[in-house]
């Protein structure tokens, strides 16, 4: 099959569907291609690792859909052109990344191909991928035929670059495992280096999508882009070369169809020879509808056949668009009476009516709100979201950051959900430059560790706590270890679900009872997987930043596990290690070379700046007794003794 699938261009094949979507691939100039097994989608991965080598791709069979869609996101991230494969029961498993990945953005071309299975001929369902494209909100395509398979792959990667973010590719049984005939188009020049530009700050990615960190934040702000960049596809959709009619000027029935079902329907209007009387929109578009097109199309007729598989989400589009031409207008958030983004009040709600209606409405009077932003300005201060006093992770992230800067590759941190998430503010040193779903990080840093030979050389880290380790991370290191990726995957284990309350997780030995339960150790576990694993205390800064050097340093999978209770814990909360004080005549405040280092860069809360006096003070009250400040001083102004 190698020899067939990069044959030259003109040649015509008869392939498979598979075949042909992986075809369609390699023309696109795809360069990493992820993917689980499962029929029906399970050719295109194999076809792709058959002329890995010929084509210089990255081909993997990942631990899980969730994993492969990561992997295939981190090369996108990269700036390289990548496609992840699944069955439609795969979407399911891969649905928690997919919709902040959907949120983020993509930067090289990505595609999304699920395979659906109508008729459960290889499932024990028959499980719809096509919501998903609705509930995340990105392009949904469907070939209808096996040349349009290839033809719309391509296009689907220049749809992908132009609105930066996925495009989902449908396919089904019938089109996967059936054959037709092929005709081939040129094979791009591989080529291009793969670099993960994450400087910046959150905000200057939303000018330049290529550039600074993937961090989906504030969200809705993102989420109002992700819209733009759905109705830019919409826009790009109504002159859709795979959309088209076929029949009568004025049929006497409508047939809207897509995917396989358009071959079905051609022939059963063959079969019955009523091909003067029945046109047929077949649509290769389908989420959202080219609002344009399609009522120019349904003002054809009064009756309307939709032929789809399996549910009808095409056909309740179809209405819901139809439902335009009749005697209602309706209002709403399709329109833009109403935000799609964010949340609704009372105040959004009368103004959308009383827009409708033609009333004069200010949800707010204007010496109300005149009074509100004067008060805004000289009230309370802003405070900063931060870590709690004696928080791990604040040290953790400080010695993280360090590494990374003295390493001097411009490495950068994979992070996913947790309290370590605020590691993408000051507070964490703007250390994170990726935040998805649970266990993405790891994920996200299993693939970027394997762009090595496509030029990346920034070392990729992850992070994750000890509750998201058992809950998503683990098949991400199983995946990391079994392709020998290079990552280094930072556990910061608080000894517990930190963030939500402190509920017992797989390793701790209690369950939700109160019982005794099996605490299983994280540090035997990575080591059973085959990963390099080091402990270490992130409040011993010094040790803790040396030996993340020694791992950046170092090929393959490593894992560190920086073990360290929580400050609010029950344990621990209230109790302080060190009593810490600070000397007002060695702090040198704003005169010293640091410039405030302690208050203006580590920011702790238990550390406060007396402007009057030009020193730091410990806020007692606040002040966890860790002991970290004192080491991050350079002035040796903070000191720290035995708690009694």
């Amino acid at each position: 099959m190698s020899s067939t699938v990069i044959d030259k261009a003109g040649s015509r094949h008869l392939l498979m569907g598979n075949e042909a979507i992986a075809r369609g691939a390699l023309e696109a100039g795809v360069r990493v291609a992820a993917g689980y097994p499962g029929t029906p989608s399970s050719e295109i991965i194999e076809t792709l690792a058959a002329v890995a080598g010929e084509r210089d791709l990255y081909v993997e069979w990942s631990v899980n859909e969730k994993v492969a869609l990561e992997v295939a996101a981190a090369a996108s991230f990269a700036g390289l052109r990548s496609l992840c494969a699944m069955k439609q029961n795969g979407v399911n498993v891969a649905s928690d990344f997919l919709l902040h990945l959907a949120g983020s953005g993509t930067r090289g071309g990505m595609v999304l191909v699920p395979c659906d299975d109508p008729g459960a001929l290889s499932s024990i369902n028959e499980g719809e991928s096509r919501h998903f494209a609705r509930m995340v909100e990105i392009p949904l395509l469907e070939p209808g035929d096996f040349q349009e398979a290839k033809d719309m792959l391509c296009w689907a990667f220049t749809l992908s670059e132009e609105i930066r973010n996925l495009v989902m590719v449908r396919s089904v049984t019938r089109l996967s495992h059936a054959s037709g005939s092929v005709t081939f188009g040129d094979l791009p020049e591989v080529g291009g280096r793969a670099a993960f530009d994450c400087r910046g700050t959150l905000l200057e990615t939303l000018s330049d999508p290529l550039r600074g960190p993937l961090i989906p934040f504030p969200v809705p702000v993102h989420h109002a882009r992700q819209q733009q960049k759905l109705a830019r596809a919409v826009a790009l959709f109504e002159s859709s070369p795979f959309n088209g009619y076929d029949g009568p000027e004025h049929p006497e029935l409508l047939i809207v169809t897509s995917s396989i079902c358009s071959l079905y329907s051609r022939e059963a209007v063959h079969l019955l020879g009523v091909g003067d009387r029945v046109g047929i929109l077949k649509l290769g578009t389908t989420w959202p509808l080219p609002p344009k097109f399609m009522r120019s199309h349904l003002r054809r007729c009064g009756r309307v056949l939709v032929v789809e598989e399996v549910i009808p989400f095409l056909e309740e589009n179809v209405k819901i668009l139809a439902a335009d031409l009749g005697p209602w207008t309706f209002f709403g958030k399709m329109d833009g009476s109403l935000l799609s983004a964010g949340e609704l009040n009372p105040d959004r709600v009368a103004a959308a009516v009383a827009q409708i209606l033609g009333i004069s409405y200010r949800p707010v009077p204007e010496a109300y709100a005149a009074r509100a932003g004067k008060l805004a300005e000289t009230g309370a201060p802003a405070r900063e979201i931060t870590f709690c006093a004696g928080c791990p992770h604040r040290a953790s992230f400080w010695s993280i950051h360090g590494a990374l800067q003295l390493d001097g590759r411009q490495g950068f941190v994979c992070g996913d959900i947790g309290c370590y998430s605020l590691a993408m503010l000051p507070c964490g040193f703007s250390a994170l430059k990726t935040l998805h779903a649970m266990g993405s990080g790891a994920g996200l840093a299993s693939g970027f560790g394997k762009l090595r030979d496509f030029g990346l050389q920034q070392p990729a880290l992850a992070v994750c706590g000890d509750s998201t380790f058992f809950h998503a991370v683990l098949p991400a290191l199983v995946n990391a270890v079994h392709n020998r990726s290079n990552l280094t995957l930072v556990v910061l284990d608080n000894s517990g679900t930190a963030m939500t309350g402190f509920q017992p997780h797989p390793g701790l030995p209690v369950d939700a009872m109160g019982d005794i339960a099996a605490g299983i150790d994280i540090v035997s576990l990575c080591r059973s997987v085959g990963a390099d694993v080091h402990v270490c205390d992130p409040f011993d800064l010094r040790r803790t930043r040396d030996k993340l050097l020694q791992l950046l340093a170092t090929e393959g999978t490593k894992v560190l596990v920086l073990k360290q209770i929580c400050a609010l814990s029950p344990e621990k909360k209230g109790k302080k290690r060190f009593r810490m004080s600070v000397d007002a005549d060695k702090c040198l405040g704003q005169a010293c070379g640091c410039n405030r280092l302690c208050t203006r860069v580590f920011m702790c809360p238990g550390l406060i700046w007396d402007a009057r006096r030009g020193v730091s003070e410990i806020d007692e009250v606040i002040c966890a007794g860790c002991g970290v400040c004192a080491d991050i001083c350079p002035a040796g102004a903070i000191a720290k003794e035995e708690a009694v």
